[in-house]
């Protein structure tokens, strides 16, 4: 069974940094792309970032480009978001996502098929 499960989240002040881990397992991380979303309080959820399974394409969030990088670990089964310059704005419940196997990155929520079960990322003073 395919499962996913984020780490790393926290309360920082702004302009401070985290890295987010996602850690899988179930299933052959190499032909999974795998994104984070998140979802901020009274707001849908937005796709932030997307790393593809064939060429480590990766694609951002207008919001958050030049500030976050994704990265893979596909040996350790584990996907990375090192998120640095930190708003108030980007606090969140972050989630990891993956779709169907050999599915490029959409970064629609309609197409995740796995969600982790998130993990709260908080830049306040």
């Amino acid at each position: 069974q395919l499962q996913l499960v984020e780490s790393g989240g926290g309360a920082v002040q702004p302009g401070g940094s985290l890295r987010l881990s996602c850690a899988a397992s179930g299933f052959i991380v190499d032909y999974y792309s795998i994104g984070w979303f998140r979802q901020a309080p009274g707001k849908e959820r937005e796709g932030v970032s997307c790393i593809s399974w064939s060429n480590r394409s990766t694609n951002y969030l207008d919001s958050v480009k030049g500030r976050f990088t994704i990265s893979r670990d596909n040996a350790k089964k584990t996907v990375y978001l090192q998120m640095n310059s930190l708003t108030p704005e980007d606090r969140a419940v972050y989630y990891c996502a993956a779709g169907g196997p050999l599915n490029s990155c959409s970064g629609r929520a309609v197409d995740v098929n796995s969600w982790g079960q998130g993990t709260q990322v908080t830049a306040a003073s």
